[in-house]
């Protein structure tokens, strides 16, 4: 049960993967995954491991928001991307009007 005013660390999929290599391929205790990756407690790593012993490299996945989440990361770089572009035109536009409107005043 969590306690009013409690954070909760989020650890990256990243984090969790590289974790899991390092017990898995390289042999490492789970103390020493914890002080290399600056990982809270021991216990997490154990609940990695037995999560990744269940369901694989799926039990990281960010599932918050459900299936009908908002955007990915890809489609939020395309949007952000598409806002420079219209940006980039209209000011085309005004440089336009006034590099022709100099050129009619001279």
């Amino acid at each position: 049960m969590a306690i009013k005013g409690q954070t909760f660390r989020h650890y990256p999929e990243s984090i969790k993967t590289e974790a899991i290599r390092l017990h898995e391929v390289e042999g490492w205790s789970y103390r020493e995954i914890t002080e290399h990756l600056g990982i809270y407690d021991k216990g997490r790593v154990k609940k990695w491991m037995s999560k990744y012993r269940e369901c694989g490299e799926e039990s990281f996945k960010d599932k918050r928001g459900g299936p009908f989440r908002a955007e990915t990361e890809q489609e939020r770089l395309i949007r952000q991307l598409q806002l420079e572009v219209d940006v980039l035109k209209k000011w085309l536009q005004i440089l336009s009007r006034e590099v022709h409107k100099i050129n009619t005043t001279s």
